[in-house]
């Protein structure tokens, strides 16, 4: 894919300006010292996306899982804004707002969330999805829980990719045992936050679901996905998922040599047929 810079870069909060490392088309965030929208225009858009991109909420793989997920995104018209999002347990910035804590505190990532909500919620009206990779989709799926009035009146739906949904929180890890994830904020937001689970009802997405898995995943195991499937459909909800023998972790729109090669194909139509209804 060709790089292409974004139309505009949003500031949501206090702070120096986030600055990328690496080269393209593998550049990260390691340090985000304020909330940005990175915005990506489609032209005459059918409806808009919040993109989170993924990184272990360490850093943000943002040109693999932000920037190109946007412009794919633009293809099937829809303008992108890519959250570039503050870090649990990250050391804070010269400048930040907030308490006097060394660290940015472990709801951070959702703050920043609400922060674009209530953003986007300042613009024309357009059908809304949430669209997230690996830890951002863990991300995309607690936005879509929120009782927030865009998800309200424009939210259609919440695509999900290769995301630690639920098997992270300390009461259901998968495999047993797994050590918590440093830093401590890091794992009390997932411990907060178990996407999927009708044990903790606060965490059941409030619209559709997209899910696109790999079964042999060895950083995200399948168990996140099944835990997910099994909470919507105890609670009637509305699910298309799919699970890819041999895709491996952080496929995205790249490594697609095997059957998940048909997942672009798939969520497409399924972003198609979700922009055509009404909430």
């Amino acid at each position: 894919m060709t790089p292409r810079p974004p139309d505009a870069v949003v500031p949501l909060s206090n702070g120096a300006a986030n600055v990328l490392a690496g080269d393209w088309p593998d550049r990260v965030f390691r340090r985000v010292t304020r909330a940005e929208l990175h915005r990506w225009h489609s032209g005459a858009a059918r409806g808009r996306a919040l993109v989170y991109a993924g990184g272990g909420y360490l850093q943000l793989v943002h040109d693999k899982e932000g920037a190109e997920v946007a412009q794919w995104l633009n293809s099937l018209g829809l303008d992108a804004d890519v959250l570039v999002h503050r870090l649990p347990g990250q050391p804070r910035g010269q400048g930040s707002e907030g308490d006097q804590a060394d660290v940015w505190p472990s709801d951070i990532a959702l703050r920043d969330g609400l922060a674009a909500l209530d953003h986007l919620a300042r613009e024309p009206a357009l059908p809304l999805l949430h669209v997230g990779l690996s830890s951002g989709g863990h991300l995309a799926g607690v936005m879509a829980c929120q009782p927030h009035p865009l998800n309200h009146r424009h939210g259609r739906g919440v695509l999900m990719a290769y995301a630690p949904a639920n098997a992270n929180h300390r009461d259901h890890k998968a495999p047993p045992g797994k050590p918590d994830y440093p830093p401590p904020e890091k794992q009390a937001f997932y411990d907060a936050w178990p996407i999927g689970l009708a044990a903790h009802p606060h965490g059941l997405p409030r619209m559709p679901v997209f899910l696109a898995y790999a079964l042999h995943d060895p950083i995200v195991p399948v168990a996140h996905a099944l835990n997910l499937i099994q909470g919507v459909q105890q609670t009637g909800g509305d699910m298309e998922a799919h699970i890819f023998a041999q895709a491996e972790h952080g496929f995205a729109l790249r490594t697609l040599n095997g059957t998940h090669d048909q997942w672009p194909a798939l969520a497409a139509r399924w972003i198609h047929t979700r922009l055509d209804r009404t909430p």
